[in-house]
């Protein structure tokens, strides 16, 4: 009979048990709010049930806020950063089990997937119920929305360079010309190069930044007033607004319905 899980999640070798499935909870509070660079054989499924989680690959970044869940295929190499409030829990899954995208995603995840992760992160040594919740899970996810919010990171130099300093300085509000003078380009040139390198077009590409950081911070407890100083708006009103027309809701709401509907609220 299988024994439950009860290792401390940061020395965990996931490859070395032969499981379709396994389901981590993770205590943030009793470990490392950061995971370095890492991978492994397994696919990975980062849920967090409150809180919000970024996670890093080499191209871009993924949010994770409640609710949903960013899924990191096979031999990925990615790192977590968790806010101090996340409930989070891992879900490694066996290359092949299941039909999953072989690119990252941010699946948005229903109730009873929800209860299907929480039930296998609790063992009770029940192989055959356990076999069953497992079967069921590798059924659902599959069938979860793609949602897209995330920001490409080009491995082009100077974008690289500005996407740090964004991230380090999220209210930094320069213009376009700034931006291109401080990385010796014209200002054409630098909008062209991140169509290129990122599909989107500047000012696109700085507001997902900015709503990746909020929804961090909102999902962290956070206020509104707060996020809206932080990220350089001069007005409440101005953030709200963006938010609103970026997601669909205010932020308030759109943090609400995503509590209340397992992820349904979160939209590209």
């Amino acid at each position: 009979m299988r024994q439950p899980l009860r290792y401390p999640w940061v020395n965990f070798d996931v490859d070395g048990v032969l499981a379709p499935v396994i389901a981590v909870r993770v205590d943030v509070a009793e470990t490392k709010a950061e995971v370095p660079d890492h991978r492994h054989r397994k696919g990975q499924l980062v849920f967090a049930l409150g809180g919000g989680v970024i996670c890093r690959v080499p191209n871009g970044l993924w949010m994770v806020p409640p609710h949903c869940g960013v899924w990191i295929p096979s031999d990925i190499v990615h790192s977590n950063a968790a806010t101090a409030n996340a409930r989070i829990f891992f879900v490694y899954i066996e290359p092949g089990a299941a039909d999953l995208p072989d690119r990252c995603c941010t699946f948005s995840i229903s109730p009873l997937l929800c209860e299907l992760i929480l039930e296998l992160s609790d063992s009770v040594q029940d192989d055959a119920r356990d076999e069953l919740l497992t079967r069921v899970l590798l059924a659902e996810l599959p069938r979860m929305p793609i949602q897209q919010l995330h920001l490409p990171i080009s491995s082009e130099p100077r974008l690289r360079r500005i996407a740090e300093a964004l991230a380090e300085d999220p209210a930094d509000r320069s213009t376009l010309a700034e931006w291109a003078n401080r990385v010796a380009l014209s200002e054409s040139s630098l909008a062209r190069l991140a169509v290129k390198e990122t599909g989107l077009t500047f000012g696109r590409w700085r507001q997902q930044l900015q709503l990746i950081v909020a929804i961090r911070e909102l999902a962290a407890g956070a206020s509104v007033q707060q996020v809206s100083g932080d990220l350089g708006y001069e007005s409440v009103t101005a953030f709200i607004t963006m938010f609103k027309k970026a997601l669909g809701k205010p932020p308030a709401k759109y943090l609400s319905n995503l509590a209340q509907n397992g992820g349904s609220a979160f939209v590209a």
